[in-house]
């Protein structure tokens, strides 16, 4: 469902400073956050006023929502990046003023649901176009906020999974400056084919869960952030980049508006709990939405059991330069977009969903699966079987 695009907030904003009470609309023709002869050098009224230069330096190569710092003549100023409403540029707006009260910005990479009352979240507008690959990763050493509760049972063709989406591992804490949810207890119930046969084509995987954990826990790769926060460009930023502040802890995951905690990347401590290790074939440490096992790293050089290695995926970052110009970024690719990336056939171990047959202790007998890899993809973005509906959940 295409989502529309919501209007940048734009009532008068006041903010209070050495005395004097400043209202203007927060654009490019008037952005008062200091006394206008130290900021600006305009009237109080702020008519035709730009920003100082270095309102717009505090946020290069951030996002909407992002903390930022800049100096001015009466000392450094600590802030959050905005987009004017008639500009092109984000603008370090200090914490002293506030639309409406609030500051915008601080959601999750699923910011764009229903916010409270029914009333969608603006998209956040990310300018990044070169990562630094930095994650930022919070220390998971915060004890799960409930026990971990997973059923999992046959019934005739369908396997039956029922969570409450608590980890069995530590988290980090939540919410933090990157995340401002909370962890919650969910009511999973998931349908999957209990005997998944491989389709002769494949299904992409849209914004929805690959699959769900042994400990009950979703796997959710993709990132509800788009370049200027225009999904129809196609340039949806990598959750697992840096480009956007997510809050994602060391087990790469964080938490949606819902309180669903959720996997990006490889699952650390999941991994550690499940003895995951070189040399030794991996554990299940999941199922894919299609009922397909999924594994992590280590498996079957080729299906006949010969040799456990690590599996490679066959992505890489293409060469070269994006397009320019209309919606597109520019710059060169460097894996900041999930579109910088391209499959090429032989180049590794896996197929373009991550996937290969393999012979494995659960499956003796050989069975198409899934696994988590090092590199890009890390969890697959498509499916070789049908995925189950129970997996979008509603997702926009």
């Amino acid at each position: 469902m295409k989502m529309a695009t919501v209007p940048v907030f734009q009532p008068p904003w006041h903010t209070r400073m050495t005395g004097i009470v400043f209202t203007t609309e927060f654009s490019m023709k008037a952005f008062i956050t200091l006394p206008a002869v130290l900021l600006l050098g305009v009237t109080a009224t702020g008519a035709q006023a730009r920003p100082p230069q270095a309102a717009f330096d505090a946020c290069e190569n951030r996002a909407a929502g992002d903390s930022c710092r800049m100096n001015t003549p009466q000392g450094r100023l600590q802030g959050r990046c905005e987009m004017p409403p008639r500009d092109n540029r984000l603008v370090c707006k200090p914490a002293g003023a506030r639309p409406g009260g609030k500051l915008h910005g601080g959601f999750s990479d699923h910011q764009q649901g229903q916010a409270q009352g029914g009333e969608r979240r603006q998209p956040r507008q990310h300018t990044v176009v070169q990562s630094d690959g930095d994650l930022n990763l919070i220390v998971a050493d915060t004890a799960p906020v409930a026990a971990n509760r997973i059923s999992v049972t046959v019934s005739g063709e369908t396997r039956i999974l029922t969570a409450n989406g608590i980890s069995d591992h530590p988290t980090g804490a939540f919410p933090n400056r990157g995340n401002p949810h909370s962890i919650e207890t969910q009511n999973y119930r998931f349908r999957i084919p209990a005997y998944p046969e491989v389709n002769g084509w494949v299904t992409p995987l849209t914004l929805g869960d690959f699959g769900i954990s042994v400990n009950g826990v979703p796997f959710d790769p993709g990132a509800a952030e788009w370049y200027r926060g225009d999904r129809d460009s196609g340039w949806q930023y990598e959750a697992l980049s840096g480009a956007v502040t997510l809050g994602l802890d060391e087990n790469h995951a964080h938490v949606q508006p819902s309180g669903a905690y959720h996997y990006h990347g490889l699952p650390s401590l999941l991994l550690e709990g499940l003895n995951v290790q070189a040399g030794e074939h991996s554990p299940q440490i999941g199922w894919a939405a299609d009922g397909f096992p999924i594994y992590a790293l280590y498996g079957d050089a080729d299906d006949t059991s010969a040799a456990v290695r690590e599996l490679m995926s066959g992505y890489r970052v293409k060469a070269g330069h994006r397009p320019s110009g209309g919606s597109n970024p520019g710059g060169h690719y460097d894996g900041t977009f999930t579109a910088d990336y391209e499959y090429v056939e032989g180049l590794g171990d896996l197929d373009e969903c991550n996937g290969r047959v393999v012979v494995t202790p659960d499956y003796p007998q050989g069975i198409y699966a899934y696994f988590l890899t090092n590199s890009w993809p890390v969890i697959p973005r498509c499916f070789k079987g049908t995925p189950s509906a129970d997996f979008t959940r509603g997702r926009r």
